[in-house]
Protein backbone atom coordinates (compact mmCIF):
# COMPACT_ATOMS: atom_id res chain seq x y z
CA UNK A 1 0.00 0.00 0.00
CA UNK A 2 1.24 3.77 -0.01
CA UNK A 3 2.53 5.74 2.14
CA UNK A 4 5.99 6.94 3.58
CA UNK A 5 8.96 4.53 3.48
CA UNK A 6 10.18 3.53 7.37
CA UNK A 7 13.28 5.17 8.21
CA UNK A 8 16.25 3.41 9.05
CA UNK A 9 17.75 4.56 12.40
CA UNK A 10 20.55 6.17 10.84
CA UNK A 11 17.96 8.71 8.75
CA UNK A 12 15.93 9.29 11.81
CA UNK A 13 19.48 10.63 13.79
CA UNK A 14 20.42 12.55 11.16
CA UNK A 15 16.68 14.01 10.95
CA UNK A 16 16.57 14.54 14.91
CA UNK A 17 20.03 15.99 14.83
CA UNK A 18 18.55 18.21 12.24
CA UNK A 19 15.57 19.49 13.98
CA UNK A 20 17.58 20.04 17.55
CA UNK A 21 20.28 22.19 15.47
CA UNK A 22 17.05 24.50 13.69
CA UNK A 23 15.86 25.07 17.57
CA UNK A 24 19.62 25.81 19.11
CA UNK A 25 19.88 28.29 16.14
CA UNK A 26 16.14 30.08 16.53
CA UNK A 27 16.75 33.18 18.56
CA UNK A 28 14.03 33.48 21.58
CA UNK A 29 11.02 35.83 20.97
CA UNK A 30 10.45 38.07 23.86
CA UNK A 31 6.81 38.93 24.17
CA UNK A 32 6.07 42.79 24.77
CA UNK A 33 5.09 44.14 27.95
CA UNK A 34 2.18 46.19 28.84
CA UNK A 35 4.50 49.11 28.93
CA UNK A 36 5.17 48.83 25.31
CA UNK A 37 1.25 47.85 24.33
CA UNK A 38 0.22 50.88 25.68
CA UNK A 39 2.99 52.65 23.50
CA UNK A 40 1.20 51.76 19.97
CA UNK A 41 -1.89 52.11 20.97
CA UNK A 42 -3.65 55.03 18.87
CA UNK A 43 -4.78 58.28 21.27
CA UNK A 44 -8.18 57.97 21.82
CA UNK A 45 -10.11 61.64 21.08
CA UNK A 46 -11.19 64.03 23.60
CA UNK A 47 -14.48 62.85 24.80
CA UNK A 48 -15.02 66.35 26.09
CA UNK A 49 -14.35 68.14 22.78
CA UNK A 50 -17.70 70.49 21.19
CA UNK A 51 -16.70 68.91 17.87
CA UNK A 52 -16.41 65.23 19.11
CA UNK A 53 -20.25 66.17 21.29
CA UNK A 54 -21.85 67.56 18.17
CA UNK A 55 -21.03 64.69 15.97
CA UNK A 56 -22.92 62.21 18.33
CA UNK A 57 -25.74 64.83 18.92
CA UNK A 58 -26.29 64.60 15.09
CA UNK A 59 -26.46 60.48 15.29
CA UNK A 60 -29.42 58.78 15.51
CA UNK A 61 -28.04 55.50 16.80
CA UNK A 62 -24.52 55.50 17.41
CA UNK A 63 -22.46 52.35 16.91
CA UNK A 64 -18.35 51.68 16.58
CA UNK A 65 -18.49 51.68 12.64
CA UNK A 66 -19.98 55.59 12.68
CA UNK A 67 -17.98 56.62 15.02
CA UNK A 68 -15.06 55.27 13.67
CA UNK A 69 -15.79 57.09 10.19
CA UNK A 70 -17.03 60.35 10.95
CA UNK A 71 -14.11 60.93 13.25
CA UNK A 72 -11.65 59.12 11.37
CA UNK A 73 -11.08 56.35 13.92
CA UNK A 74 -10.06 53.06 13.47
CA UNK A 75 -12.75 50.23 14.20
CA UNK A 76 -10.91 49.06 17.31
CA UNK A 77 -10.21 52.46 18.72
CA UNK A 78 -13.49 53.44 18.12
CA UNK A 79 -14.52 50.60 20.45
CA UNK A 80 -12.43 51.46 23.22
CA UNK A 81 -13.94 55.20 22.93
CA UNK A 82 -17.47 54.10 23.28
CA UNK A 83 -16.76 51.90 26.25
CA UNK A 84 -15.37 55.14 27.84
CA UNK A 85 -18.40 57.16 26.63
CA UNK A 86 -20.22 54.51 28.18
CA UNK A 87 -18.12 54.53 31.72
CA UNK A 88 -18.53 58.14 32.16
CA UNK A 89 -22.13 58.31 31.68
CA UNK A 90 -22.26 59.90 28.09
CA UNK A 91 -24.20 57.81 26.14
CA UNK A 92 -26.29 54.68 26.84
CA UNK A 93 -25.87 50.84 25.69
CA UNK A 94 -28.96 50.03 24.32
CA UNK A 95 -29.25 46.83 22.42
CA UNK A 96 -26.54 44.51 20.59
CA UNK A 97 -25.32 41.14 19.85
CA UNK A 98 -21.73 39.95 20.36
CA UNK A 99 -20.71 41.60 16.92
CA UNK A 100 -22.21 45.11 17.30
CA UNK A 101 -23.62 47.33 19.99
CA UNK A 102 -26.04 50.21 19.34
CA UNK A 103 -25.72 53.45 22.22
CA UNK A 104 -28.04 56.50 22.55
CA UNK A 105 -26.77 59.85 23.78
CA UNK A 106 -27.93 60.09 27.60
CA UNK A 107 -30.12 62.80 29.17
CA UNK A 108 -27.07 64.57 30.04
CA UNK A 109 -26.00 65.76 26.55
CA UNK A 110 -29.26 66.02 24.73
CA UNK A 111 -30.42 68.88 27.19
CA UNK A 112 -28.87 72.08 26.09
CA UNK A 113 -26.33 73.10 28.84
Amino acid sequence: MGGRKKLSLKQMQKMQERQNKKKEDKPKRSFRTDKRREEGRIALPDSKSEKVIEELKKMKAITPHGIATNLDLRLSTARRFLNELENKGLIRFVSGSRNIKIYRISEKLQTPS
